[in-house]
């Protein structure tokens, strides 16, 4: 892969990561709740994630999931199924004081935060299709094809990480402003909504 190849993908990856998303949204979420650093573990869910559908991809499986719609199917309505069951349970999310916050902390184990995020990684197959597309647009065919995907998906996951900060770092400073009940009622509502729409996008996607 020449440099300038690997900086056009660097800067395609850049902009797609940052794009908001469930990932995004759910570590933004994790940070208020538990802390920015303990959110550290919800990222390594996703990130984990990220990393199995790149080398799903990589290894055939995007093609597949074009070529069988069902089993694109299978895995889109699971993916909606969770990504709805999070906005239900983030519209019914009940108000917290500090002193209640405070409190509900410690119930986070390092095992659950990082549960939660690999399954919302893993609820959207779309990563799969999209890395199928990327990838090719910037493989070298007369080079060896194994150190140009590490390339691109240490790139990938190092961009992700950058990103996971910024929102981490996001969710920290918008947790003081949600201290106000009639806030986090707002909060928990819009982001509840956010999360059924992109359920009902993921539906309506098609291969």
């Amino acid at each position: 892969m020449q440099i300038g190849t690997w900086w056009l993908y660097a800067l395609t990856v850049f902009i797609v990561a940052g794009t908001p998303g469930p990932n995004m949204l759910h570590i933004m979420m994790r940070s208020i709740q538990v802390g920015a650093r303990r959110s550290g573990f919800a990222m390594a869910g996703c990130l984990s994630a990220v990393l199995l559908c790149l080398f799903a991809s990589a290894f055939g499986l995007g093609a597949l999931l074009k070529a069988e719609p069902r089993l694109f199917d299978v895995l889109r309505y699971g993916g909606v199924a969770y990504l709805l069951w999070l906005g239900v349970k983030a519209w019914r999310s009940p108000v917290m004081t500090p002193d209640d916050a405070d409190a509900v902390r410690p119930v986070q184990s390092a095992g659950s935060l990082y549960r939660g995020g690999l399954l919302i990684g893993l609820s959207n197959p779309k990563l799969i299709i999209f890395a199928a597309a990327l990838f090719p647009q910037f493989v070298d065919t007369r080079a060896a094809f194994a150190p140009q995907l590490g390339i691109m998906v240490l790139t990938f996951a190092m961009i992700e990480c950058f990103w996971y900060a910024a929102y981490a770092m996001g969710g920290r400073s918008l947790a003081r402003w949600l201290a106000p009940a009639n806030r986090q009622r707002m909060f928990n509502r819009t982001i509840g909504t956010i999360f059924v729409g992109f359920g009902a996008a993921l539906l309506g996607h098609r291969v």
